[in-house]
């Protein structure tokens, strides 16, 4: 019997709220550390970014049926995993150029008056951020939604089948007025909130 098992509807918030804290964590960390494990590491984000959606989807598919069997089962949290392990990238590349622009400066400077670095972090550098994780969340949820390979490989049980593998099953057969009603839902969401994250 897998440990975990979560049958949920949707995916693409729980992959925000993960994906994005993660990514951005990490954009700083990579600021922040020199040497050659940083460049591996950054070289890690990198990569994920640029793998095809199909290469990871089925390796995250024989992943989870060969060496996770007992542990997860397929469905929503092998689907949150799987998009969170490519879509960290996202925030971690719109961050990591906010912070190269930003420059240290201003936390130097809030340090020189008094500020702990975690109070620099929290109050000065992190407040100069929201616009990239603004448009990280925008993104991230996007993709998200669009994201169709990695979520199907992943699917398991009926419930756990995100909308976008819904509609494209009943796309294939005859469209009920429903289908019809929740992509125009779907896609008037996504428009709504990369022009949140334009703004």
């Amino acid at each position: 019997v897998p440990i975990y098992s979560v049958d949920e509807d949707d995916d693409t918030v729980l992959t925000v709220i993960v994906a994005v804290p993660l990514g951005t964590a990490f954009a700083i960390g990579i600021d922040r550390w020199r040497g050659r494990p940083a460049g591996v590491a950054n070289f890690s984000m990198l990569f994920s970014f640029v793998i095809p959606e199909i290469i990871l989807g089925v390796s995250m598919f024989l992943l989870f049926t060969n060496l996770l069997l007992n542990v997860l089962d397929l469905g929503t949290v092998a689907q949150v995993i799987g998009l969170v392990t490519f879509q960290m990238s996202y925030p971690f590349i719109i961050v990591r150029a906010r912070l190269l622009s930003i420059g240290p400066e201003y936390e130097e400077a809030a340090m020189d008056l008094g500020a702990t670095p975690s109070q620099s972090l929290r109050r000065v550098l992190l407040p100069l951020l929201w616009p990239a994780i603004l448009a990280s969340i925008a993104l991230v949820f996007a993709d998200s939604v669009d994201n169709f390979v990695t979520v199907r490989y992943l699917s398991g049980p009926a419930a756990s089948e995100p909308l976008s593998v819904k509609i494209y099953s009943a796309a294939r057969s005859s469209p009920t007025p429903a289908v019809n009603a929740a992509a125009t839902v779907m896609l008037i969401s996504t428009m709504i909130v990369i022009g949140l994250g334009w703004l």
